[in-house]
């Protein structure tokens, strides 16, 4: 045990023993406060890992704040998270998380495990539970690779903690429910990246079409979805370049078709046969 440790790995529960004042202070009213929110979230898993994906929108109450905010980090070398939510709130959270995980590897010797990972934010969103109550929430999206599982895998929250596992794919944020009715009709199992990539970027545009808060690729300002992987080689991001790529072949559809690529509707064999003869 070393000097700095004081019986704990938990780079929080020190500073809250010695330090206090370091910690973020997400304590006070939020209601009333015109504060940047950031929405919105995707991630889907694929054959060699997991992609997530984020809109770079923030808005404050009927007003876009910011154009070209990053809500995807890197928390470390086998995970990342996305935030939704009070911006300032969640950034500190997530922020604080990554110092998290980095302290207790260099203590122990050894990373988290993901579910410990994924439990480990689930008790720092718990944290924020006061604040959450009078309007100050913040939610993340926590993915990473999974190297006894050997796949990726997914976690959502609620604004008191969690985690849930999600299976395939998931998304947060206010056009949430939109990105994930996307996600749904093109997401297939063990689809490869380029595959899952487009997949996200095509959930993100229809999110920001019916969602005022969610903000679609901009072609004039050179503005796109951030992206990123996690795969048994680790954390990468989706390069600038490619991200663009991406969703211009995204723009470039809906030209000519509004709506969006439709899903397959190919019936069984069986339930044809029964079509063509109910008596069967």
């Amino acid at each position: 045990m070393g000097p700095y440790t004081d019986g704990t790995s938990s780079f929080t529960q020190y500073l809250e023993m010695h330090a206090p004042e370091l910690l973020p202070d997400f304590t006070g009213d939020g209601a009333g406060l015109e504060l940047e929110h950031g929405t919105t979230i995707v991630s889907a898993t694929y054959d060699d890992g997991v992609v997530i994906a984020g809109d770079r929108r923030a808005t404050m109450a009927s007003m876009i704040a910011k154009r070209d905010v990053r809500k995807v980090f890197r928390t470390d070398d086998y995970s990342a998270a996305g935030v939704a939510g009070t911006w300032s709130v969640a950034v500190e959270l997530i922020r604080l998380f990554a110092v998290e995980l980095e302290h207790f590897e260099k203590l122990e010797g050894r990373p988290l495990s993901l579910a410990g990972k994924a439990n480990r934010l689930g008790a720092m969103v718990r944290g924020n539970l006061g604040a959450a109550m009078q309007g100050l929430v913040a939610v993340p999206l926590f993915v990473g690779y999974d190297e006894d599982a050997g796949r990726g895998r997914i976690f959502s929250y609620d604004p008191a903690g969690g985690p849930s596992e999600e299976r395939q794919f998931y998304s947060i944020g206010s056009g949430s429910v939109f990105a994930r009715g996307s996600l749904k009709k093109l997401y297939t199992e063990n689809m490869p990246v380029r595959d899952a990539v487009l997949a996200c970027v095509q959930a993100l545009y229809d999110a920001a079409d019916d969602d005022s808060a969610t903000g679609g690729p901009d072609l004039t300002r050179q503005i796109f979805p951030v992206i990123a992987t996690v795969t048994a080689d680790g954390f990468a991001w989706v390069p600038d370049e490619e991200a663009e790529q991406y969703a211009r072949t995204v723009v470039d559809e809906r030209l000519n078709s509004p709506d969006g690529p439709r899903a397959s509707l190919a019936l069984p064999r069986r339930l044809t046969l029964w079509r063509r003869n109910p008596a069967q």
